[in-house]
């Protein structure tokens, strides 16, 4: 029972924080795409999906190359099918390689790290302000190795300090925020994680986990690696927030559509 119970803090220290992220960020964007639909009709999710769906599948595509998958069929966009589906990525791998199997994990959970990455790209190009605060937030969370409530207080409140330093004057008045704005939209429209992106990632997250469970049996069940997970997880949900801030930002945007009827 204790190997097992080790086992799922470690497999949870390394997975949890994405794994909840993306429950959140799901639930953010189903209200999303409804409130959007709702103003007006399936063509505003369509001017999402150019941006944003190119950038979901070329996540996993990216993901699946980094892990030795083979690439069988690629969508970018296309008009929404019978289920919905905007875009996917059909890819194979070997099934007795376990990097591969764990990979999937990645590959399904792709989408957020694609979606981040693409809105700091975009941010260091059109609100250079606020890149700047971000980056020297998430510079001064490396060096944070203990968490206490004065810690949670100073990351919460540097967040904050992003939030009202990313909608100052002057950026609301500046046609480089709206840019980014419409961008940022696109893509937390479209960061979450479809149903076969939770199933593939659920295959992947199993075989980690039984990896790490005969591993760890292996070696007397102590942890493999010698690392400060809480920096880690720390360094890691700084990196989500993000993702989180525009999601809720866009979901705020569709609700306020929604109830002006703009």
């Amino acid at each position: 029972m204790e190997l097992l119970l080790k086992t799922f803090i470690e497999t949870t220290s390394f997975t949890g924080a994405i794994i909840l992220v993306g429950l959140i960020l799901g639930y953010l964007r189903t209200q999303t795409i409804q409130n959007f639909q709702r103003s007006f009709g399936w063509k505003a999710i369509m001017i999402t999906a150019v941006v944003g769906v190119p950038i979901h599948e070329l996540s996993h595509t990216i993901f699946s190359l980094i892990f030795g998958h083979r690439i069988n069929k690629i969508k970018l966009i296309q008009r929404p099918d019978e289920n919905g589906t905007l875009g996917y990525v059909q890819h194979s791998y070997n099934p007795l390689s376990i990097y591969q199997q764990v990979g999937n994990f990645f590959i399904g959970v792709a989408p957020i790290f694609g979606g981040i990455t693409a809105l700091i790209i975009f941010m260091r190009q059109l609100v250079p302000t606020a890149y700047t605060k971000l980056i020297d937030i998430l510079t001064k969370n490396l060096s944070i190795n203990t968490l206490d409530t004065d810690v949670i207080r100073n990351i919460t409140t540097s967040y904050w300090e992003f939030i009202k330093t990313f909608f100052s004057l002057s950026n609301l008045g500046n046609i480089y925020f709206i840019l980014f704005l419409f961008l940022a939209i696109c893509i937390s429209s479209h960061i979450s994680l479809s149903t076969a992106d939770i199933k593939g990632a659920f295959k992947g997250l199993v075989i980690m986990y039984i990896f790490l469970l005969i591993v760890n049996a292996l070696i007397g069940y102590n942890y493999i690696l010698d690392i400060s997970l809480l920096k880690y997880n720390i360094i890691l949900i700084g990196f989500l927030i993000v993702s989180l801030i525009f999601s809720l930002i866009t979901y705020l945007i569709s609700l306020i559509l929604l109830i002006f009827k703009i």
